[in-house]
């Protein structure tokens, strides 16, 4: 199983780790951009993601995918910040121009076919699935995408010591694609080719509750879609 990296802050990190040691790893409480906030939020999942333009791609994913009313039902959102949007986008930018021969083509998230932007599905989930749902085994579930041969997708709590000076054990909500077996099933010693490997990350924030659903925000460094198609110069 590949290591991931935390992107955010150490600061974050510590504020986050108290929030969680104060409640025994049980809390609902969150932490946005430097500092933690009651976990409800007064608007619609859809709203709450178009007030805050850590989200501007994503939301325009959703309204050329007509998926604002599936996001605002009851469903818990493993949303995606711009960082992972506008890879996703380059890598399919590169695509296209290996395919027209064009360095110079104009291509945007409205050049991508709403039947590929169907995807999105695969971070949506019915009903709600917080902290208190989650536990450090992992569970596997069947996102609003349905099933794909050969893939599940894991939702866990993953321990860390790393910050033992100051806590315990720190508990980040963590998402997994599994691809066939899960890595840390396979025999010690088993060579897994990159393109078989589980794609693991955590969230970086974790637990909005909004009118609607539940949002938990990946860190940047997840690509859409778990794409790793090329990014070109372009």
């Amino acid at each position: 199983m590949k290591k991931i990296t935390n992107t955010g802050s150490f600061i974050l990190i510590l504020l986050a780790s108290l929030v969680l040691h104060l409640s025994s790893c049980e809390s609902d409480d969150y932490i946005n951009d430097g500092g933690t906030a009651d976990a409800h939020v007064n608007m619609s999942t859809y709203d709450f993601l178009a007030s805050n333009p850590k989200f501007d791609s994503l939301v325009a994913i959703i309204d050329r995918a007509g998926m604002k009313d599936l996001v605002n039902s009851d469903i818990t959102f493993f949303a995606s910040t711009n960082y992972s949007v506008v890879n996703y986008v380059a890598a399919k930018k590169q695509k296209k121009i290996i395919e027209t021969g064009d360095e110079n083509i104009s291509f945007g998230i409205s050049n991508i076919s709403v039947a590929e932007l169907d995807s999105l599905k695969i971070y949506m989930f019915g009903g709600a699935i917080n902290r208190d749902q989650m536990v450090t085994a992992g569970r596997y579930y069947t996102s609003k995408f349905g099933n794909i041969p050969n893939n599940r997708f894991m939702i866990k709590l993953r321990r860390t010591n790393d910050y033992s000076s100051y806590l315990d054990f720190v508990d980040y909500v963590n998402f997994t694609k599994v691809i066939g077996t899960l890595d840390s099933d396979e025999p010690q010693g088993t060579v897994i080719p990159s393109g078989l490997a589980d794609q693991s990350y955590d969230c970086q924030t974790s637990g909005i509750i909004t009118t609607t659903g539940i949002i938990h925000v990946l860190a940047d460094n997840h690509r859409l879609m778990f794409n790793n198609e090329r990014i070109g110069s372009n």
